[in-house]
C-alpha cells in the first residue's frame, strides 16, 4: 500500500522557520517529480514547490521564492520543504504529492496521483 506521510508542521512566530518532511512507503518514486501544495481555510489547494525526479530542477510559486527550499533524497524516498521567514499568509495545511508521469504542469493538483494527509503550519502574528 502506497503512503505519503508528512511531518514537521507546527506553530511558529512570524519570521520563524520550519522544515517539513514527507516519506513515501509502499513503492519508490525515484522516477516521479514531487511537490508540496498547501490549503488555507476557505481557499483552494495551491501549488507551493516542485522538484524533478532527479533533484536537478526546482520550481516555486512566486510568494515563496527565496524563502522556501524543496529538496529530495531518493535513497530514503523522502522530499522536504525548508521554510524560512514565515509569514501569517503561509498558514495552511501542507501536502506532499507525487506527480503523474503524464502530467503537463507542476501547478495543477489534478496532475498528482498520490497525496499525503497533510501537516498543519500556523504562523502566529
Amino acid at each position: 500500500q502506497v503512503q505519503l506521510v508528512e511531518s514537521g508542521g507546527g506553530s511558529v512566530q512570524i519570521g520563524g522557520s520550519l522544515r517539513l518532511s514527507c516519506t513515501a512507503t509502499g513503492r519508490s518514486f525515484n522516477n516521479n517529480n514531487m511537490a508540496w501544495f498547501r490549503q488555507a481555510p476557505g481557499k483552494e489547494r495551491e501549488f507551493v514547490a516542485a522538484i524533478l525526479w532527479n533533484g536537478r530542477n526546482t520550481y516555486y510559486t512566486e510568494s515563496v521564492k527565496s524563502r522556501f527550499t524543496i529538496s529530495r533524497d531518493n535513497t530514503k524516498n523522502t522530499v522536504s520543504l525548508q521554510m524560512n521567514s514565515l509569514k501569517p499568509e503561509d498558514t495552511a495545511v501542507y501536502y506532499c504529492a507525487v506527480q503523474s508521469i503524464y502530467a503537463n504542469t507542476y501547478e495543477d493538483p489534478l496532475g498528482y496521483n498520490y497525496w499525503g494527509r497533510g501537516t498543519q503550519v500556523t504562523v502566529r502574528g
